[in-house]
């Protein structure tokens, strides 16, 4: 039965994606779906606005308008059922799941050295594609950042030594991802994250150009003043 009474509303042109809002919320009325929070079912949100000091964007409010009512027993075995799931985010997907890995210590490296067939990955969180990763990403933050076009790791054999090593990593094609999305999701990026250099890895190909174009319009809309580091890779592995 529908209610007049206090309920959350999201403002998608506002909402940035950072999925802070969906652990504030006890009820798990919130969940990221396409890169946006979204209201699972008005019966989960009993309007109280636990969520709204979470968003960094203001993207959440209360408003008071027609709702189902609040239904605790349904909470109740909304997340006994979510609980019960394996671990992945809101959207179900695991490969949207944030996380940041922890490689061993120079202490641990001295006492049990790696052969190069052993050799250990240089990534430091994930997930690594640039749909993926909401701007307020921690890993973003202060980041030295490496923008690499989804062939790259694949041609050049040392990505991880020479490229990865340090920085953290955004994936993407710019031949057939929308650029327009890219350079809404940079220009995100670089007003919020504070991001420390860039280097940009493209292959040897005139599509993979604008992949340079994408960041040289997301930093002019973000007014950041940051040089653009680039490193071109041939189809036979060599940087160029």
């Amino acid at each position: 039965m529908k209610i007049m009474r206090k309920i959350i509303e999201i403002d998608e042109e506002l909402c940035n994606g950072c999925g802070q809002c969906v652990p504030a919320c006890e009820e798990g009325a919130i969940e990221i779906v396409d890169g946006k929070a979204r209201l699972v079912a008005e019966k989960y949100c009993d309007g109280l606005g636990a969520c709204l000091g979470d968003c960094p964007t203001g993207a959440l409010k209360i408003v008071e308008r027609e709702a189902e009512d609040f239904d605790e027993e349904a909470v109740e075995e909304y997340l006994r059922a979510k609980q019960a799931q394996p671990d992945t985010v809101a959207c179900g997907c695991p490969s949207e799941k944030i996380l940041s890995f922890t490689h061993k210590t120079p202490c641990e490296k001295a006492n049990k050295p790696v052969e190069y067939s052993q050799a250990q990955s240089a990534l430091t969180h994930w997930p690594v594609q640039i749909r993926l990763v909401p701007p307020g990403a921690p890993f973003l933050k202060g980041a030295d950042l490496l923008v690499a076009a989804d062939c790259v790791p694949v041609a050049y054999p040392f990505f991880h030594r020479d490229l990865l090593k340090g920085r953290s990593v955004l994936l993407g094609c710019p031949k057939f991802d929308d650029a327009e999305e890219y350079i809404k999701k940079f220009t995100q990026i670089f007003k919020e994250a504070d991001i420390k250099s860039l280097t940009v890895a493209i292959m040897e190909v005139p599509c993979c150009s604008s992949m340079l174009v994408i960041l040289d319009r997301a930093l002019k809309a973000a007014s950041k003043d940051l040089e653009i580091n680039k490193v071109v890779v041939s189809p036979k592995g060599t940087v160029l």
